[in-house]
């Protein structure tokens, strides 16, 4: 069983499904009871650590038939919740999936924070009494006459007018310059900045899911297993006393039908 056609030929063996030529549900692989999809999108050298992954998910039902709504427990898996089993877990899922990371996400939000900051800077030089924290008064007073109000809201809208309704334009954020040509440029700062911060909203939301997501035994587990099979000499060392615990349990027959596996592939 070295081979992905042999992996999937034992997988089905047990009496799931296995799906190749799905995209599924937009990740890599996905699991749900007795299915396993694997992405036709996939390169061939992720087909194993990918289905490894999923059929690590599989195991871990067995022994948790409600992981996927409660995320699993490290007890169940190891026998003991030590925090030291989600720190070298949280080491051997950054070494697995980089995503993990969020680096990108961060390296946006630090580019937010600086147009931020640019904003500001922007709107002291009128105003050097403004805080981000406080109501922008005089901008508040003008704001109300003006279009431009939407977009305090929305970066980009549509603004329909005329008795049928047919006319209209359209205003920006990216343009309020044009749109608006007589706004002082403090105010048009201030729009800005108050884009920004959605934005930063947004992405601080989206790192906390990421964050959420990674941190879940159930995934830890499905990364140790995969982390294995990528290079089993580097997360003993990432992970000595969580993989101690794992092999101890996996001699013992405690993980279903993950010990034909773990052998051959790892």
């Amino acid at each position: 069983m070295n081979t992905k056609k042999e992996l999937i030929e034992y997988i089905t063996n047990l009496g799931l499904t296995v799906n190749t030529r799905t995209k599924a549900r937009g990740h890599q692989g996905f699991f749900i009871k007795n299915r396993i999809d694997i992405s036709k999108n996939i390169s061939e050298e992720r087909a194993i650590p990918t289905l490894l992954h999923e059929f690590a998910h599989f195991v871990h039902y067995q022994i948790e038939p409600k992981m996927n709504i409660t995320g699993g427990s490290y007890t169940a898996l190891f026998g003991e919740e030590n925090p030291i089993i989600e720190k070298e877990l949280t080491k051997v899922t950054n070494f697995v999936d980089e995503n993990s990371l969020c680096v990108k996400l961060y390296e946006h939000k630090d580019r937010i924070k600086s147009k931020i900051k640019e904003y500001e800077n922007i709107i002291k030089k009128e105003y050097p009494d403004f805080m981000r924290s406080k109501p922008f008064k005089v901008f508040n007073k003008y704001i109300k006459k003006s279009e431009a109000r939407y977009l305090l809201k929305y970066d980009r809208v549509r603004i329909v007018s005329g008795f049928w309704k047919k006319n209209y334009k359209l205003i920006t954020v990216s343009t309020i310059e044009q749109d608006f040509p007589d706004m002082p440029e403090s105010f048009a700062a201030y729009i800005r900045l108050k884009s920004a911060q959605k934005k930063q909203t947004r992405v601080s939301a989206r790192i906390n899911k990421l964050h959420k997501y990674y941190q879940k035994p159930n995934e830890m587990f499905a990364r140790l297993i995969e982390g294995l099979y990528l290079d089993k000499e580097w997360v003993k060392a990432l992970a000595p006393y969580t993989t101690k615990l794992f092999y101890e349990k996996l001699k013992n027959g405690y993980y279903p039908y993950l010990d034909k596996v773990v052998y051959k592939y790892i």
